[in-house]
This record gives C-alpha cells, sequence and structure tokens, in this order.
C-alpha cells in the first residue's frame, strides 16, 4: 500500500511540475506575441503576465506543499 502511495506522491509532483511548466510557457509566449503585434500596449501585457504568472506558481507551490504533506503522513 505504501509503494502505491509514493507512486501517488511523485504522480502530484510531477504532473503539478509539468502542467505548470506548460501554463507558465504559454502565457508567455502569448504575451510576447501580442507586445509584438502591438508595442504600445507593451507595459499592460506585461504587468498582466507577471501576476498571472505569480498566481500559476502560487497554485503550484501549493501543490507542492501539499504533496510533501501527503508523503509526510506515509512515512
Amino acid at each position: 500500500m505504501t509503494a502505491l502511495a509514493f507512486v501517488g506522491v511523485a504522480l502530484a509532483i510531477g504532473l503539478v511540475g509539468l502542467g505548470s511548466a506548460l501554463g507558465q510557457g504559454n502565457a508567455a509566449a502569448k504575451a510576447m506575441e501580442g507586445i509584438a503585434r502591438q508595442p504600445e500596449a507593451a507595459g499592460e501585457i506585461r504587468t498582466s503576465l507577471l501576476l498571472a504568472l505569480a498566481f500559476m506558481e502560487a497554485l503550484t507551490l501549493f501543490a507542492f506543499v501539499i504533496a510533501i504533506l501527503m508523503w509526510t503522513k506515509i512515512v
């Protein structure tokens, strides 16, 4: 049973990391595309991007904390 729990924690960490990286990369790519199309809006786009990246990173850290709490319950 504990082996499956460790696999679950590993999957949780891996999927959260992968999803966060893909989401942040996609957001940054779209922001750069938007800045290239409309350079005068670069400041607003950059601000929105940084705010979105901060929220994505916060959710990632919360998921990592939950995974660590799961891991400490197993051990």
